[in-house]
Parts: structure tokens; C-alpha cells; sequence
């Protein structure tokens, strides 16, 4: 990790040696500044954990300098130094929002302390800056116990002692953000801020202004400068989720960031640097973003250094027990009642449920069933509408009820087939290709058929085949007949002619 950063303004060019050998011995980065006007064109693209002045200067003096720099950097702790130890002095220090008051001539190993004290309260201010920028109610652990979830879990270790750029992709509600959060509770950037930006939550002309700052003056309403959510994240984690709404004019600007880490603020002409870990997530295929020349293709390899894949809830349905019980748990406390408790047959039928909200709409259905249900237990009927495809049937042999995956198959055939694939796998079978491709194809071209009414070119164009294609898969797929449609075809043929 990089050094802590100190600067010290004084006149007195002594005081500035003794200091500068002083802290460089204890492993901090000195920056000395004769006067103070330097140090704040100098804060314009930088900043320090702690800065030390003195407070009678030539220019600037110290109290001066200590209300511009809390004007734009309101939590950089500043130390006043002053040979002329008045009360006056020390209250106006204090008023204008010093960190500390010392008065020369002091111990080099108070200032020293002062120091460390300092650094100790910004990293605190930065670790509860952290924890605001997620929901109150939000917990950042991570539940699973599935294979999928297993290689996510691997992936956040191997990285835990790493600044490499991630890309998360999963769908909507798999929880990508929570997996953000645990690579930087995970990594060397821990104790510094992780701040979140959602870009597909941003109007469009605003997300620079939000990502970079702007200048005071920028446009119209920009009274005072502005930090954005880069400088915001110094020294720790920026969670960019959403990234495939991120405008083009901004993925360029957000490509020089990556490359050089600085950039200007909306209406500035001096760079900022910046130390800035980028996890960014998408539930989007970035790849024909690209190809549609939505997205730039250098950024997107900027991006895709390591990607974890989060998986589908329906991908994972062994994981929605312990996820259930979790999220039951936590209601019930934060509504002061006893948790719910599923029965078995309920969380069966659960485990069979599609999920497209994945584990958000399970979290908000076990918050439905906290509020909405009177009894202790969970039967399958007392789930909300929208989870009951078909009213529940009772099985004769297991008392459970039967899903139903009607309306599932309209919309979620894919898993149908991965449960179709799953348990031929369990049985022990091999080459299932071989078994699928023509289920798949028979499938295929008997809707085509009924929807031609058995016209074989139509159903061919349907297909994106042609005439002879659709003829040779009839005859591999022993769906060859009599050609009822071939007189038909034919005389359209000719008149077409």
C-alpha cells in the first residue's frame, strides 16, 4: 500500500528540515511548502492525509489557508503550528475547523503523535463513509453453498491480495454488488472508502459530473466545487454497476482514468490523480455491445482483466433453503417479530420456481411472508400469487405439491432443459448432445410446420434454412411424409415464374 502522505507549510526553513527528517524516518511521504498559496493551487490535483502549517506566513496565512482548504477537502485533518500560543489564536484555529492547535516550541514526538492521530481519524471517517454507502439493512454477506457459489467464492479469495480491475456479470438481482463489496472487504484497500454508482440510475448528462466533480462555475447552479465519486474513492474501491448503460462520450473519458489514473473535473484545466480500484458489473452481454459498436472494445478489455460470473438463483436453487432462512431471519428482526419458518414441502417447491428476480425477489418474498402471513409456519398456498403458476396439487405418494411448469415453459424453457440435463448427468448418462440435438430440432420444425400449415418453404424460411436443408433434417429425423404440400408448392413456383 502507498506511503501516508504528509505536507508541512512554514516560513521557517529550519522548522521544515526538522520536521521532513522527522516524519520520512517514520516511513511517511514529506511535501514542504514555503508559503501556502503553492500548497492550495497544489490541492487542486492533489491531497494529503495530513497537513501541518504554521499560522503567521507571509501571503496566505495559516487560518486563511485552514477555511479554503475545509471548503473543498472538509475532512483533511489540518495541525496549526504557531510560536505566538494566544488564546485567540487557538480558538480561531478550533473555530475554523482545525484538527489540532500545537504551539511551538513543541516535542517532536508530540507532533509526531498529533500525526498519527489524525490518520487514524480519517481512515475512520472513511471506513463510516463506506459503510453509509450501503443500504442500512443491507448485509454484505455473501450465502451459498452451491458449486456455482463455491467458484465464487474461490475467485474473491485468489484476489484478495490484489488491485487487478473485475468485471461481474449476472443477471439482475443475482447480487453483483454484494460481491463487489467483498472484494474490497477482502483486499488491501479495506480500510478505505467503497463507493458505489449505478449508471443505469443517473441521467445521462449528469454521470460525468457524478463520476468526475466539477468547478465551481462549471454551468449554471455550480456554486462551489464538487467532488465526484473518483475522488470520493481515493485510496479504496469504485463500484461501477450497470456499466453497459455507461454513455460512449463517458467510456472514453473513463478509458483515460484507467490508463494515465487522472482526470479534470467538469470545467477544470488542472488534473487530478487519483489511486482508484475499478469493479465493474453488468448484467448485459458487453461483447454485442461491442460488436454493435455500443461499447468501446478497448475499455472492454481494459475491464475484462479477471470476470466472475454470479449464477442465476434458479442455477443455484440448492442454496435456497440457507438463503431463505437468512433473509426470514432478518425481517423478522428488523420488524421485531419472530422469524418464519418454511415447511419442507414449501421450500420444494421453492427449489423448482424459476426466480427471474433471482435472490432479490426471494429476499423481498421471505419480507411478503414476514408481514403478510399470521402463522408461525409457511405452507406452499401461503406464498405470494405471482409464485403459484397453477393451484397446488398433492402428490398421492409425497403429500407435496406438484408444480406445475406451464407458464414456465413459455418463458423459461432453458431451464427446463438445464434440469432436463442436470438429472440425465445424475443418471449417469453420456453424450446427452447426441440425445438433445434432435429433440431440439424436431421441436423446432414441428412448430414451424404448424405454423405453415405444413408449407415446407415457408417453414424453411421460418427457420432460416433452405428448401433442401429442411428436406435432408426430415429424412435424418425420420420426420420425412408424404410431400403433401409439394403440388402446392410447385404451382406457386411456376406462377411465380
Amino acid at each position: 500500500m502507498s506511503r501516508n502522505k504528509i505536507w508541512v507549510i512554514d516560513d521557517d526553513r529550519a522548522m521544515r528540515w526538522v520536521l521532513e527528517k522527522t516524519f520520512k524516518e517514520e516511513g511517511f511521504d514529506v511535501t514542504n511548502f514555503e508559503e501556502a498559496q503553492t500548497a492550495l493551487e497544489r490541492l487542486h490535483h492533489d491531497a494529503p492525509d495530513v497537513i501541518l502549517t504554521d499560522i503567521r506566513m507571509p501571503g496566505i496565512d495559516g487560518l486563511t489557508f485552514l477555511s479554503k482548504v475545509k471548503n473543498s477537502h472538509p475532512d483533511l485533518p489540518v495541525i496549526i503550528m504557531t510560536a505566538h500560543s494566544d488564546l485567540e489564536s487557538a480558538v480561531s484555529s478550533y473555530q475554523t475547523g482545525a484538527f489540532e492547535y500545537l504551539p511551538k516550541p513543541f516535542d517532536i514526538d508530540e507532533a509526531l503523535a498529533l500525526v498519527n492521530r489524525a490518520i487514524l481519524h480519517i481512515n475512520k471517517l472513511q471506513q463510516q463513509e463506506a459503510t453509509k454507502t450501503a443500504s442500512p439493512l443491507q448485509s454484505t454477506e455473501i450465502i451459498g453453498e452451491s458449486p456455482a457459489m463455491q467458484e465464487v467464492f474461490r475467485a474473491i479469495g485468489r484476489l484478495s491480495q490484489s488491485h487487478i480491475t473485475v468485471l461481474i456479470n449476472g443477471e439482475s438481482g443475482t447480487g453483483k454488488e454484494l460481491v463487489a463489496h467483498a472484494l474490497h472487504k477482502h483486499s488491501p484497500r479495506r480500510a478505505k472508502p467503497f463507493i458505489a454508482l449505478n449508471m443505469a440510475a443517473i441521467p445521462k448528462d449528469l454521470i460525468e459530473t457524478e463520476l468526475f466533480g466539477h468547478e465551481k462555475g462549471a454551468f449554471t447552479g455550480a456554486n462551489t466545487q464538487h467532488q465526484g465519486r473518483f475522488e470520493q474513492a481515493n485510496g479504496g474501491t469504485l463500484f461501477l454497476d450497470e456499466i453497459g448503460d455507461m454513455p460512449f462520450e463517458t467510456q472514453t473519458r473513463l478509458l483515460r482514468v484507467l490508463a494515465d489514473g487522472e482526470f479534470y473535473r467538469v470545467g477544470g484545466h488542472i488534473p487530478v490523480k487519483v489511486d482508484v480500484r475499478i469493479v465493474a458489473a453488468t448484467h448485459q452481454d458487453l461483447e454485442k455491445l461491442v460488436n454493435e459498436g455500443r461499447f468501446r472494445e478497448d475499455l472492454y478489455h481494459r475491464l475484462n482483466v479477471i470476470r466472475i460470473h454470479i449464477p442465476k438463483l434458479a442455477h443455484r436453487s440448492e442454496d435456497i433453503p440457507m438463503l431463505a432462512q437468512h433473509f426470514l431471519a432478518r425481517a423478522g428482526k428488523e420488524l421485531g417479530v419472530s422469524p418464519k419458518i418454511l415447511r419442507t414441502e414449501t421450500t420444494d417447491y421453492m427449489q423448482q420456481l424459476p426466480w427471474p428476480g433471482n435472490v432479490r425477489q426471494l429476499e423481498n418474498t421471505c419480507r411478503w411472508l414476514t408481514v403478510m402471513i399470521t402463522g408461525r409456519e409457511v405452507y406452499p398456498e401461503d406464498l405470494p400469487s405471482e409464485l403459484k403458476q397453477v393451484p397446488l396439487q398433492k402428490s398421492s405418494e409425497t403429500s407435496q405439491p406438484a408444480p406445475s411448469f406451464e407458464r414456465i415453459s413459455l418463458h423459461h424453457w432453458d431451464e427446463l432443459l438445464s434440469q432436463w440435463a442436470i438429472q440425465k448427468l445424475k443418471n449417469g448418462e453420456m453424450k446427452i448432445l447426441d440425445i438433445a440435438t434432435p429433440m431440439f430440432e424436431r421441436t423446432l420444425i414441428n412448430a414451424a410446420l404448424q405454423q405453415t400449415r405444413g408449407r415446407k418453404r415457408h417453414a424453411a424460411e421460418l427457420l432460416g434454412w433452405g428448401r433442401n436443408t429442411l428436406t435432408r433434417k426430415l429424412k435424418e429425423l425420420g420426420m420425412d411424409s408424404a410431400d403433401d404440400d409439394d403440388e402446392d408448392e410447385h404451382k406457386a413456383t411456376l406462377s411465380e415464374a
